[in-house]
């Protein structure tokens, strides 16, 4: 059964291993390790959990230090960085916070923060009244940022390259300040929007958990959120070459490229990949606030309200939660109002728990 909302316009308010300075190489084979297994560890037992606000993780006093010389080895991939790193992330922010390589953390204040990088990478602008500096070493092949948004928040960065990236909620990029001269590579947990500047020469790798996309210069859109048991690629212009599973593109993973207008999906449960043709604007209207559905169904509608507003929405015990929804939201209102409009459309009823929780009663 399909219920259609009419459209509605919804307005939103908004320990060190031999005590000295340096480590062996079989050291720091061990301590990668070490890391590697109590983050792994919080994945499998945060399974089916959702996030409280966007990226939240356990951080220990040992894995802080191995981080730092995690940093300091020029060996260590964007892989292997962003997975140690999310340890380090601590508990969930609730406003926008990029990482410097340096360990500092910067808090954007805006709703929708933006962040610009110089060619260097040495300077960066975060909206229109705040710059600041970070020293990019040459001694050191790589300088990692990381940029974080929580549940209830949005950001935009431009890279050093001239690409642009739109984040949205509950997700995490991870890149160089300024990219190697052979090849461009970014980490994302999460959703985003990519616009991805041109170079034949330096391919843009976009690297996630379970999946890798290789394109010379398009716009896509990836969500690889990792509570969900798919992970989502829509291509709105170019080409990309997408690879699922462990290893890497050149390793011979199973690969799908796409075409403008198609949908690339890959079941994690089931370890199989399809694609489809779809509405592109579907996948790229919440970087302009507009959430669209078409025939899609009240959890995953749900799921999206809430991770947009940083509040939990249930469906009670007992109630049908069938039945598909199309109609768009302009989501420049709080979420009751928007529930509260969805109401008026269906014949939904819904209880406010609290002011972060919000039970569908059908």
């Amino acid at each position: 059964m399909e219920i259609a909302l009419k459209p509605i316009q919804v307005r939103k308010e908004n320990s060190i291993p031999n005590g000295s300075d340096q480590l062996t190489d079989s050291e720091r084979v061990e301590l990668r390790a070490r890391i590697f297994k109590s983050v792994h560890s919080f994945k499998r037992r945060r399974r089916g959990v959702r996030y409280a606000t966007g990226m939240a993780m356990a951080a220990s006093l040992a894995i802080i230090v191995g981080l730092v010389y995690l940093r300091e080895d020029p060996a260590v991939s964007i892989s292997d960085f962003a997975r140690s790193s999310a340890a380090k992330d601590g508990k969930g922010p609730d406003k926008v916070v990029l990482v410097l390589d340096s360990g500092e953390n910067v808090t954007l204040d805006e709703e929708t923060a933006r962040i610009n990088y110089s060619t260097t990478g040495e300077r960066v602008d975060i909206g229109n009244n705040q710059a600041i500096a970070q020293q990019v070493s040459k001694e050191k092949e790589m300088v990692y940022n990381t940029l974080i948004v929580p549940y209830g928040k949005r950001s935009e960065v431009q890279l050093s390259d001239g690409t642009r990236v739109w984040l949205n909620s509950g997700s995490r990029l991870v890149y160089p300040a300024v990219f190697a001269p052979d090849k461009r590579e970014v980490y994302l947990d999460g959703e985003a929007i990519f616009e991805v500047a041109h170079n034949s020469e330096r391919p843009f790798m976009v690297l996630s958990e379970g999946q890798e996309i290789e394109v010379l210069g398009t716009v896509f859109n990836v969500s690889n959120y990792l509570d969900e048991g798919s992970i989502n690629t829509v291509l709105k212009s170019g080409s990309i070459r997408i690879s699922y599973g462990e290893g890497s593109i050149l390793s011979g993973r199973d690969q799908l490229q796409i075409l403008p207008g198609t949908m690339a999906s890959y079941d994690r449960d089931i370890k199989n990949m399809s694609s489809k043709a779809v509405d592109v604007e579907q996948y790229f209207s919440w970087r302009d606030g507009v959430l669209i559905f078409k025939n899609d169904d009240l959890r995953y509608i749900i799921k999206r309200l809430s991770r947009y507003y940083n509040v939990e929405i249930n469906i009670a015990e007992g109630a049908s939660g069938e039945g598909t929804f199309s109609g768009y939201l302009d989501l420049k209102e709080d979420i009751e109002k928007v529930i509260e409009t969805i109401r008026e459309a269906t014949d939904l009823e819904y209880e406010r728990v609290d002011e972060n929780k919000i039970t569908i009663t059908i």
